[in-house]
């Protein structure tokens, strides 16, 4: 858990290169860059999963040192060309791992949620879930196997999460004598392209060599547009998380004989049944009389996403420290807070009754801080009384979800 705490200072300074990359792109003129809905979106998914990576980092740490210690195949020392070597070994294996995740239903499930956004920016770096992190974990295994120590992998697996951040960005565009080594914002640009003729390609983090190798390397030729073939018509923090599990649930419900079923789990995200999606949209989603709403009062969202962050560092540089009961809650709250900002963007009719939630939630915490839980229906009682005297609802509805109509 000693690698915990330095990772605190990990969303102050997203932030910071958020706010100059906007800084930036609002001075070349650029608007259209950034997306509100869209950036609330992303900046959400990414305190999601630094949040849950909390609890099952160390995990990750002990698989690599028990795999190290039990199974390694070599003694790798640490010099200057292992160190190069581990640089290497580990794009070498990004590139699988985020190959696979593009050819296999069940791997694209975990990595979808990364190209849901329809723009490209510094927020789209932040879409990644635990569920991609489990995934890219177990393929990194392969690093301490072979005898790389951990601690070497740890680190080179920090440098080479922090270079990738840096690609998911407009101000740079094309150096082309730099394509044929690196990845540049406007190599890793084309993959997250949705045109067809950018489809599946530039899966290499740092180095370009292995798409040119295994022939899925494409320069940028037209401005790419981006995000999904099928783009998803929801900013839902759940069903972003989920649909697409839900969607080889229902392949493999449809899907008759153990091959046909097989397929669906780990056939390839090309031969899903486009009708599926839709289906799944209209049984689960809210439908919306006018889809171009959106809300008046965005600084309501912006100032959850502030305070979530801030807890979130807080809580990161504290881990260690604080007992179960307190990471429940934080856990629990933060979550609460990010469900409640895609309901916000959604309009959905049980978000009053959410924010309710949250602030029974809070009042029982500190009930049972101070020893006092056994008054916990005094603040429920409190919360209806004031809803009845006051018609908070009403209020509620008119001041946080005012919206205006675009366009």
């Amino acid at each position: 858990m000693e690698h915990i705490n330095f990772l605190a200072f990990a969303m102050p300074a997203f932030f910071l290169f958020l706010f100059l990359e906007y800084k930036l792109i609002r001075r070349r003129k650029k608007p259209d860059i950034f997306n509100y809905e869209s950036s609330v979106s992303n900046i959400s998914i990414g305190i999601a999963e630094r949040l849950i990576n909390l609890f099952i980092a160390a995990s990750f740490y002990q698989l690599y040192y028990f795999i190290y210690n039990n199974y390694r195949i070599f003694d790798i020392p640490s010099s200057v060309l292992v160190w190069f070597a581990l640089i290497l070994a580990t794009d070498f294996v990004w590139y699988w791992y985020h190959r696979l995740g593009h050819e296999v239903n069940f791997f694209w499930a975990a990595h979808i949620v990364h190209h849901h956004s329809e723009e490209f920016n510094f927020t789209a770096a932040a879409r990644i879930t635990t569920f991609q992190a489990i995934v890219r974990t177990g393929f990194w295994c392969v690093l301490p196997f072979f005898g790389f120590h951990p601690k070497m992998v740890i680190t080179m697996l920090i440098v080479h999460g922090a270079y990738s951040f840096f690609t998911h960005t407009q101000l740079v565009g094309k150096i082309k004598w730099l394509e044929y080594v690196f990845v540049t914002p406007s190599v890793h640009g084309v993959h997250h392209a949705s045109d067809e003729k950018y489809l599946d390609k530039n899966y290499g983090d740092m180095f370009t060599f292995w798409d040119r190798l295994f022939r899925t390397f494409q320069e940028e030729e037209e401005k790419p547009k981006y995000g999904l073939t099928h783009p998803l018509k929801s900013y839902s923090f759940l069903w972003q998380h989920f649909h697409y599990y839900f969607e080889i649930f229902e392949l493999w419900k449809r899907s008759v004989g153990f091959k046909a079923k097989w397929k669906a789990i780990f056939g390839s995200p090309a031969h899903m049944d486009q009708d599926i999606r839709p289906i799944l949209e209209k049984r689960f989603l809210q439908d919306k009389s006018n889809p171009h709403q959106r809300l008046k009062f965005k600084n309501y969202l912006y100032i959850q996403l502030g305070i979530s962050t801030l807890i979130l560092t807080f809580f990161t540089y504290y881990f260690d420290v604080l007992n179960s009961f307190d990471k429940v809650f934080v856990l629990a709250l933060i979550v609460l807070t990010l469900i409640n900002c895609g309901a916000l963007l959604e309009q959905r009719k049980w978000i009053y009754y959410l924010e309710y939630a949250r602030l029974y939630m809070i009042a029982t915490y500190f009930l049972y801080e101070e020893d006092l839980l056994s008054f916990f229906l005094i603040p429920l009682l409190i919360m209806i009384f004031a809803e009845q005297l006051f018609s908070l609802g009403k209020k509620y509805q008119s001041i946080i979800l005012q919206i205006e109509t675009s366009e």
